[in-house]
């Protein structure tokens, strides 16, 4: 559970009223905090965010190394049939002790640190070896193959700064560094039920009247995305005491999804079960298509996104809503809507209504640029157009017919 001493005041109570899409994110992020920092280990790093700069422990490399095998001699000395002393040799991890003076050379190899007196690398295929002693064969225009100590970094220097999202060299980084974890936030855990007498598990037997649960897998995936874990609690039924503990399971995780009786019908017993459970309602619905009865709310420290039961409606609300409260919780510094891009139209659309709409599309980058075509069926009950679609078209309230090869904003959702 969040120990966020703000993750319980609601800072913005406008249940009563329809928000628009950028009202509902702003009022989500008003009420939420990042969670608290851990320090994990560097195989944990991956998707996780920087609670605090990170500096390296010692400089890298450490010493001036050689960038080939060859001979460290003294670049005053490399001159073509010039012949030199072997003196001794530098393997990676062993170097060579002494000092190099004048028509003197040691045998060196990559990785290895160059002796002193020496400021120059020849490749061993440019001498002729006799012995102890080798012959310069081929031109040394400047001094070279020396990698000088501290050309990556220094110890001190900023490797991660805080808010940074880590990726897979990081743990690389940081372990050249001489780190062995970092302090970054905590992942955010959500806790999802779906609601509805119709609903059976996959696999099960239909009865006439029942649909398979399915939207819970999607948004698991999700949420995995966004940088969070998800446990699903299980399938509540048309009750407000059934749906009361599920509300009281998931009171330790930081956010609870419930996906279903997010309406206003007779059956639909999810916000006011909430409501009985302590619960404070920030907002209940949202001029968005589709996914106008989305809601949000506080129980305790933990936040509450409400899903409508439409699969199309769960996954697009879930992508605008849900997105931005696991990534401002696990530690970004999530400002506000989601990042669009512009796209031309491949066919075109129709005037929009007075609600803000999101349209399952695939963008695909061409010759000319990123183009976009918006599934023929946008039917809210329908699974498969999101299973080719990568992004959703934006079409703001009472937009006007789009033509082919008009800029769109889409959002990628992959």
């Amino acid at each position: 559970m969040s120990k966020n001493p703000a993750a319980s005041l609601v800072t913005l109570t406008v249940a009563s009223k329809m928000l628009s899409v950028d009202e509902a994110i702003s009022a989500i992020l008003e009420n939420t905090e990042r969670l608290e920092p851990e320090t994990v280990p560097l195989e944990a790093l991956p998707g996780r965010i920087a609670a605090k700069d990170v500096s390296a422990q010692i400089t890298q490399p450490p010493f001036a190394a050689s960038a080939m095998d060859g001979y460290a001699v003294r670049f005053a000395d490399a001159s073509v049939g010039a012949t030199l002393t072997v003196i001794g040799e530098a393997p990676a991890g062993a170097p060579y002790s002494g000092m190099v003076d004048k028509g003197e050379a040691v045998r060196i190899f990559t990785g290895a640190a160059v002796p002193d007196g020496t400021d120059h690398v020849i490749i061993q295929e440019d001498v002729t070896r006799n012995d102890v002693h080798i012959q310069i064969r081929e031109p040394q225009d400047e001094p070279r193959h020396i990698r000088q100590a501290g050309i990556d970094f220094k110890q001190g220097d900023i490797l991660v700064r805080a808010g940074e999202r880590l990726h897979e060299i990081h743990g690389s980084v940081l372990a050249a560094a001489n780190l062995a974890g970092a302090q970054v936030y905590r992942r955010p855990k959500s806790a999802v039920f779906s609601n509805g007498d119709e609903l059976v598990e996959p696999g099960s037997t239909l009865k006439p009247g029942q649909i398979v649960n399915s939207n819970h897998y999607a948004l698991a995936a999700m949420v995995s995305g966004w940088g969070g874990s998800s446990e699903y609690l299980g399938r509540a039924v048309d009750s407000e005491d059934a749906i009361r503990a599920y509300f009281r399971r998931g009171r330790d995780a930081d956010i609870i999804i419930p996906i279903g009786g997010a309406s206003v019908g007779d059956y639909d017993f999810v916000k006011s079960a909430f409501k009985k459970e302590g619960g404070e309602l920030v907002f209940e619905k949202v001029a968005v298509r589709p996914g106008k009865p989305t809601w949000f709310g506080k129980l305790g420290n933990a936040s509450v996104v409400g899903l409508p039961g439409n699969p199309a409606s769960a996954i697009v609300t879930a992508a605008l809503f849900v997105q931005p409260l696991m990534r401002r919780l696990a530690g970004e510094s999530v400002q506000g809507a989601p990042v669009f891009h512009k796209a031309a139209l491949v066919t075109p659309l129709e005037a929009n209504g007075a609600r803000e709409s999101y349209l399952r599309a695939k963008a695909s980058l061409t010759s000319s640029g990123l183009t976009v075509s918006a599934a023929s069926n946008q039917d809210s009950s329908l699974l498969t157009p999101f299973s080719k679609a990568n992004c959703l078209i934006r079409r703001l309230a009472n937009a006007s017919a789009a033509a082919k090869n008009d800029a769109v904003d889409i959002v990628w959702l992959r």
